[in-house]
């Protein structure tokens, strides 16, 4: 980097920081902290729910699959995600955007302690608000190892650099400052990614190997196969289930996305833009990396830093800068979303049990609660980000894929599908066995067991085995010892429509069979 790719790097950070100033007029209260009141925009909501789910994990650990085997990196990560965003489109998004509109909370897990119990909803709360700090804890070790192959700088001053900015502008503006620097971020991603491509391009055709010839070079043989190495069709399959719970809401801060909007219709549109997004960008974003063995030679084993080396030798200054400035826009869209989102969870759901004081917080308590929690919650992430690549944690994608995935089921499992009808007799016997067994399933699956299978356990059932022990469990206990009570269907009604008080709510007859309410 030059004086020129340091004057785009701290001009991009001067401009979040003031888009957090500005946003802080638009916060009043709690809600406006952590759903925007319910007055963004459709479309600002589905740019802010794509760019919420990237991160620099991407152009680190993604990266290294790329490297490694070519399109699986596409087809096994933002292709499910994308089909997943849609289905999810219809299923979950209007009934998340309900719980705002129709149930006035302000946290995605805040209507749980009504759908089952005060017990249910703080092992949710506070096993994802663990899982989310590990979660984030790596997205900061992967914008630090970039930044310190552009610049130098060690790991943990990256890991303060990045995460020093982004908590200030998320912590003074709220969920309006991560949606507004989120769309100036998207654009950022756009030219970068653009440059990015087409400097790729030229080079091979400056290489004489042209744009589709490169298929056939030796460097990328079985580049091509959507599905090699530890990436089987199993894998695929237990990707997408996990997606479909993930980025519809159960890792929290895409929830809030759905809860900005102004009604369901528009929560679902915004659904469907994110899940376009998906598909598409992601194509221009992988294709550098897909041809990276072509341009570059991977200093680490795991090919983690094949793409900072091709923009260091593709890129000239400024562009280099601009695309430097991108990879910190997915990791501090992704961070400063899923900060609010575990200061919502704190704020409404777990503070007012441990503290009495906290059920009669004011508006401008709750604020400063709300932005304290904030601040606390980036600390202890980043203090995570530096075990990363330790025997504890691992590598980055260790991390993201086997950790974050893993462990997301039995959390996501009660609080998604506890929206929807056809789980209405699951209570929170159900919620609870399904959450502690996927838990003690993660535990067995990754270590026990592993232990015992000469080279492990594949990974494929290693992320997959503990979301479905939940889900079978959830379902299962659900018939078993039916606890849907009037009181907790009229929850899930409130959910599932948007008439005022007629609507028709079903209660439960003696034999099980439902009725409607007249």
């Amino acid at each position: 980097m030059n004086s020129l790719d340091w004057a785009v790097l701290i001009g991009y950070f001067g401009v979040m920081v003031a888009i957090g100033v500005w946003s802080h007029k638009r916060v009043d209260n709690v809600s406006d902290f952590f759903t925007a009141g319910g007055k963004m925009p459709w479309w600002l909501s589905g740019i802010s729910h794509h760019m919420s789910g990237y991160s620099a994990v991407m152009f680190t650990g993604y990266a290294g699959i790329a490297y490694t085997y070519g399109v699986t990196s596409f087809i096994t990560w933002s292709f499910p995600i994308a089909l997943g965003i849609a289905i999810g489109s219809k299923l979950f998004a209007p009934r998340i955007n309900r719980l705002r509109s129709r149930l006035h909370v302000a946290s995605p897990l805040e209507y749980l302690k009504n759908r089952y119990n005060l017990t249910t909803q703080q092992a949710l709360a506070w096993s994802g608000m663990l899982l989310k700090i590990v979660d984030v804890g790596a997205k900061w070790a992967a914008i630090a190892t970039l930044l310190s192959v552009f610049t130098g700088v060690s790991l943990n001053q990256g890991i303060l650099i990045t995460g020093a900015i982004t908590a200030v502008y998320c912590t003074i503006g709220g969920l309006w400052a991560d949606a507004l620097t989120e769309l100036g971020q998207f654009v950022i991603q756009l030219l970068a990614g653009v440059a990015m491509f087409v400097a790729v391009v030229v080079k091979l055709y400056d290489k004489d190997i042209g744009f589709l010839g490169a298929w056939d070079e030796p460097a990328l043989q079985g580049h091509g196969k959507p599905l090699v190495g530890p990436y089987s069709t199993v894998f695929l399959l237990a990707f997408l289930f996990i997606k479909l719970f993930e980025y519809n809401g159960g890792m929290l801060n895409q929830a809030q996305r759905y809860m900005a909007t102004g009604s369901a219709h528009e929560a679902e549109r915004s659904a469907r833009l994110s899940a376009i997004l998906w598909l598409v960008w992601p194509v221009i974003l992988f294709f550098p990396m897909w041809m990276s063995p072509l341009l570059v030679h991977a200093e680490k084993p795991d090919g983690s830093d094949s793409y900072a080396l091709m923009t260091e030798q593709l890129l000239p200054h400024g562009l280099l800068g601009l695309v430097i400035v991108g990879f910190f826009s997915h990791t501090m869209a992704m961070c400063s979303s899923d900060a609010n989102a575990i200061a919502a969870v704190f704020t409404r759901d777990c503070a007012p049990v441990i503290w009495a004081r906290a059920r009669a917080w004011s508006d401008r308590s709750g604020l400063i609660a709300a932005r304290v929690t904030t601040v606390v919650f980036l600390g202890l992430s980043m203090a995570v980000a530096t075990q990363v690549n330790t025997p504890a944690f691992k590598d980055i994608i260790t991390v993201v894929i086997k950790w974050v995935a893993g462990l997301m089921g039995p959390i996501a499992i009660p609080m998604m599908l506890g929206l929807l009808r056809p789980f209405r007799r699951s209570g929170p016997t159900a919620a609870l066995v399904s959450w502690g067994a996927g838990l003690l399933a993660f535990w067995l699956v990754n270590y026990p067991i592993s232990w015992q299978i000469d080279g492990g356990v594949p990974l494929q059932y290693q992320v997959s085995v503990p979301l479905a022990v939940s889900l079978v469990l959830y379902v299962l206990i659900g018939y078993l010892k039916p606890e849907d009570t009037p009181e907790r269907l009229a929850i899930i009604e409130k959910v599932n429509t948007d008439g005022g008080a007629a609507s028709a709510v079903p209660v439960r007859a003696g034999a099980g069979d439902d009725v409607v309410a007249p």
